[in-house]
């Protein structure tokens, strides 16, 4: 059976990292990334990012319900600033992105195009090789389609020496289906 977007991405993250990596949550939403992420990487640092209030507090309650070994560290800012917290020289192994808003909550709060390629050009200059940035764009709302568009172009014009992307999409379901993105550094 064909792995959904959301399943894919934490397949295509759980094949690069290891234990004692640095790995970042661009979009906390509800946190399950986050537990995700920490759960992946024992003895390493997950730092997990998001605008709303509401989504630190469904995030450090979810997390306290497990016994993570992980660094965890939330930050409630935009995933544009992921420069204030990881130092440039600081190699980053994989970043996930969920594109779009926050589940049960105020859909005119969303990710922007701008914002979101602030974050990918930062991380894109920290990820180690072999690493991967996997983004999953959800679409089906009010500047959505600009933010797909933006993140397509992003990816497409990353040198092909150095990164492979894919590009994973149902074509046959109504309603705007998630698109995955995967980046992965070559060399």
């Amino acid at each position: 059976m064909l792995a959904s977007a959301l399943r894919y991405s934490h397949q295509l993250i759980a094949e690069v990292v290891d234990e004692h990596d640095t790995v970042v949550d661009a979009t906390m939403g509800n946190g399950h990334d986050t537990l995700f992420l920490a759960q992946h990487v024992p003895n390493g640092v997950v730092h997990s990012f998001d605008i709303q209030e509401q989504a630190l507090e469904q995030t450090a309650v979810l997390l306290s319900k497990y016994s993570l070994t992980a660094e965890v560290a939330l930050h409630h800012d935009g995933h544009e600033n992921i420069n204030t917290y990881i130092p440039h020289d600081t190699s980053v192994k994989a970043a996930l992105f969920n594109l779009g808003y926050l589940p049960k909550s105020d859909k005119q709060i969303i990710t922007k195009a701008q914002t979101t390629l602030t974050a990918l050009n930062e991380l894109v200059s920290r990820l180690a090789l072999g690493g991967r940035i996997v983004i999953v764009a959800y679409y089906g709302h009010q500047d959505g389609k600009e933010e797909l568009q933006a993140v397509t172009d992003f990816c497409q014009r990353l040198d092909q020496h150095q990164y492979q992307v894919l590009h994973y999409q149902f074509i046959n379901q109504l309603n705007h289906p998630p698109i995955l993105f995967c980046i992965e550094r070559r060399n």
